[in-house]
């Protein structure tokens, strides 16, 4: 690792402005842009267009042998379909963490993402890069905000998509049950990593998140 390029891991919970920041930081740093929940989300809208049930853990896993996703950017294409659009849906929104907690999935999109990384030049960013999928990554951050203030913005992100007005107390069971579920899975729980540096950004802008996560890279590289 020491002749490659740095890799920034950040973690933290549904809502929190992961992938906003870690598009702002990659481009701001020229470096390659990791959007790890897309990929589960890929993952998770196959399962529901191919109506598996969570049990049909046989069959996922064929599936996800079988899926060949692609980042480009902020698009994600998955068998040759975009799926860029689709998989920000509130009904993949509402399965993604019961499928990428299944180990089937886990382990083929882990191995898949370190492969990516192993050269190193990357921001990635999901529910485990600092615990599990690059836990030698030299910045590593953990991101949150209040449950309120992450249903908020789940609001407005929703409304920008034009997918209508979802009420702000519907967001907030919606992403504490996902919170659950992350945090108490049995394979790759959501948690703070030990060596992280926790980031909460209800009062911070995302310019300022992302200036401080590139500052804390340009120490290290």
């Amino acid at each position: 690792m020491s002749d490659c390029l740095p890799i920034i891991a950040i973690d933290g919970p549904a809502g929190a402005g992961k992938s906003t920041v870690t598009k702002l930081v990659a481009a701001r740093l020229g470096l390659l842009f990791l959007d790890t929940g897309a990929m589960y989300r890929a993952i998770a809208w196959l399962v529901l267009e191919a109506n598996l049930a969570l049990d049909e853990q046989l069959k996922i896993a064929q599936l996800v042998s079988q899926a060949k996703i692609v980042l480009n950017g902020s698009q994600v294409v998955v068998n040759g379909v975009d799926v860029t659009e689709p998989i920000r849906m509130q009904e993949v929104t509402s399965k993604v963490s019961a499928i990428a907690a299944l180990g089937v999935v886990r382990a083929e999109l882990v191995k898949q993402q370190q492969a990516i990384g192993a050269k190193g030049g990357i921001v990635a960013e999901g529910r485990d890069m600092c615990t599990d999928v690059f836990p030698d990554a030299q910045v590593k951050i953990f991101l949150t905000a209040s449950v309120t203030e992450r249903a908020r913005r789940r609001q407005q992100d929703l409304l920008e998509r034009g997918q209508g007005e979802v009420s702000l107390a519907e967001l907030e069971r919606s992403i504490t049950e996902r919170d659950l579920i992350d945090s108490n899975r049995e394979i790759s729980p959501l948690k703070k990593a030990d060596d992280a540096v926790e980031i909460i950004s209800d009062h911070l802008t995302i310019e300022e998140v992302v200036d401080l996560i590139v500052n804390m890279y340009r120490q290290v590289a």
